[in-house]
């Protein structure tokens, strides 16, 4: 059995990315049929933050592939009385086949997990980056466009661990292209955006000029998971980056995104996000189908697929 693990879209090539994302698609249209790549193998599902779509899309997709399911919480492990990362990795290892975590720290605890080389180690979620969630978004512009190069996205809002695994996807498509327009202050971190193809990814910190013709919207809540803001009055900053209806009058056809929850008012109004325009739920459910072509590219059987 080959273990690979996804911690940072930086461990896909760009193949990976292409055939993960393919396949997406294709258990959406299809199902898993008679595939159970994951037969007689046990994953757990670590959570140590709020989840609804990840957690159930993994954990769905993993019974689906014919694997079974062990939930963790953060009340769950022994790193709480005091033993190491590293003991706890040591010991899940001899008895996992794949480790899906989510935390609200730094990815390098994810590294020491992967280090046991014998279970594969996916980022449900971490402070800097959610790469499951691009491989989702992708999967769905795949899905609804038919191809993901050309297409031109512009992203409102936070330059969070969203924003950043989607920037660093789609510098992959060479004639994709990328817009954010985030708060002053909130943009997305300098390490990503030294790690994005200038060509493809662009940011502003106003909404004046907005790019026309676009082929979606995209925005995510303003409070992500687990973070709070430096800025008192962060509401104030944060109020111009909303996406209204406004924003179709230069690009009728656009479709728009959210990688939910939502909070209708807040960063998109109930117009938008329940509008003829809105794809949000079927991006929703592609986590399902995303989280079932991951598990399956990590877990591979020598000389298989």
């Amino acid at each position: 059995m080959t273990v690979r693990h996804l911690i940072s879209v930086d461990d896909l090539s760009d193949g990976d990315i292409r055939k993960i994302v393919a396949r997406g698609v294709e258990f959406r249209e299809r199902g898993a049929g008679a595939d159970r790549p994951l037969a007689g193998r046990i994953a757990g599902i670590y959570f140590g933050k709020t989840s609804t779509r990840t957690r159930t899309a993994f954990t769905a997709g993993t019974l689906r592939l014919g694997g079974q399911v062990i939930p963790l919480g953060p009340g769950d492990l022994q790193t709480n009385t005091g033993e190491s990362i590293e003991d706890t990795a040591r010991v899940l290892g001899r008895m996992l086949d794949v480790f899906v975590m989510r935390t609200a720290g730094d990815p390098a605890e994810m590294r020491t997990f992967a280090e046991e080389d014998r279970m594969a180690v996916i980022n449900a979620m971490s402070a800097t980056e959610h790469p499951t969630q691009a491989l989702t978004d992708i999967t769905t512009l795949l899905w609804r466009f038919g191809d993901v190069e050309g297409l031109r996205i512009l992203y409102v809002g936070e330059g969070n661990n969203t924003a950043s695994a989607l920037a660093l996807a789609l510098s992959r498509y060479p004639s994709a292209r990328l817009e954010l327009r985030t708060p002053p202050g909130y943009g997305l971190a300098d390490d990503i955006l030294a790690r994005v193809d200038p060509e493809v990814v662009t940011e502003r910190h106003d909404m004046d000029d907005l790019p026309k013709g676009v082929n979606v919207v995209y925005t995510t809540r303003w409070q992500t998971t687990g973070t709070t803001k430096p800025d008192a009055n962060w509401r104030e900053i944060f109020a111009p980056f909303q996406v209204t209806t406004a924003l179709w009058e230069d690009s009728p056809q656009a479709v728009f995104m959210h990688d939910l929850p939502a909070h209708r008012g807040e960063e998109v109004t109930p117009e938008v996000i329940d509008g003829k325009h809105s794809i949000a739920f079927d991006q929703a459910e592609n986590k399902l189908h995303s989280a079932m072509a991951v598990l399956e590219w990590c877990r591979v059987e020598d000389g298989g697929r």
